[in-house]
């Protein structure tokens, strides 16, 4: 990792039970680097090492109420269909893995931990036409 910052947007993102946001985002790839792993108990940053960082912080006592969390992301990824894979029991829709959305994109949804709305995908021309997913 460069010691220098990239310009770049991060979200953070509350969370009721920090280990449990950390174990999700674990299995979609993103993890604590050893520096970040002696931060602030209440607050851990993620990163994918290929571009993708998520700040998880503790969220204020009665702020994510189950049923209405508000939050949302979108990780853009070229290996869909092997994190659809890996998150298949976590995966909201009923076909249970990725497909191709009326608006463009090849991708699935997850519900983290606090029902954040977690969306995989990638641009649907940016797909094989004849594979089922990415390669």
């Amino acid at each position: 990792m460069s010691d220098f910052p990239r310009h770049n947007l991060t979200a953070i993102l509350p969370c009721n039970d920090l280990d449990a946001s950390e174990a999700f985002y674990n299995r979609l790839g993103f993890f604590q680097d050893a520096a970040s792993k002696d931060a602030h108990d209440g607050y851990r940053m993620l990163s994918d090492g290929k571009g993708g960082d998520l700040h998880l912080t503790e969220a204020v006592e009665d702020w994510l109420v189950p049923g209405r969390n508000p939050f949302g992301l979108y990780l853009y990824t070229d290996t869909v269909d092997v994190l659809a894979e890996a998150m298949r029991d976590r995966i909201i829709e009923k076909e249970k893995r990725a497909t191709h959305k009326p608006w463009g994109m090849y991708e699935f949804a997850l519900s983290d931990p606090d029902e954040t709305l977690v969306r995989v995908g990638w641009p649907s021309r940016l797909v094989a036409p004849d594979a089922p997913g990415q390669q």
